[in-house]
C-alpha cells in the first residue's frame, strides 16, 4: 500500500538533493565581482535615507505600491473563483462581480490620482 508513494517520496528527495546541491556549491561556482552599486541598499526604486529613531515620514508611493498589490491580489483571489462558477451563479454572479469590478476600478483611479504610477 505505502509503494504507491515512493514515487513521490522520490521526487521530494530529488529535490530536497537539488536544493542543497545549488545552495553548497553556489559559493565555489558564483563571480566574486562586487562594487558599490551591488552592495548599497536598495528600496522600490527609492534612495534610503538615513531615519531618526523616532520614525520619520515616509514617501507615500510605499503605501500607494502596497495598496496597488492588495487591490490586484485581492482581485485575483474574486476572479478566479467566479470564472470557474461562472455557469452557475448567472445573472446575479455578472452583477456582484461588475460592482466588485467598479470599486476595483475605483481603488485603481485612487492610486493613478495620486502618483502611485509614476516611477520617477
Amino acid at each position: 500500500m505505502l509503494s504507491v508513494y515512493v514515487p513521490i517520496v522520490g521526487l521530494f528527495a530529488l529535490a530536497a538533493a537539488f536544493a542543497l546541491f545549488s545552495v553548497a556549491v553556489a559559493p565555489f561556482v558564483g563571480p566574486r565581482r562586487y562594487n558599490r552599486a551591488k552592495l548599497a541598499a536598495y528600496e522600490c526604486g527609492i534612495e534610503p535615507v538615513d531615519q531618526p529613531l523616532t520614525g520619520g515620514r515616509f514617501p507615500v508611493k510605499y503605501y500607494l505600491t502596497a495598496m496597488i498589490f492588495i487591490v490586484f491580489d485581492i482581485e485575483i483571489v474574486f476572479l478566479y473563483p467566479w470564472a470557474v462558477a461562472n455557469d452557475a451563479l448567472g445573472v446575479f454572479g455578472l452583477v456582484e462581480m461588475v460592482v466588485f469590478i467598479g470599486t476595483v476600478f475605483i481603488a485603481y483611479v485612487y492610486v493613478w490620482r495620486r502618483g502611485g504610477l509614476d516611477w520617477d
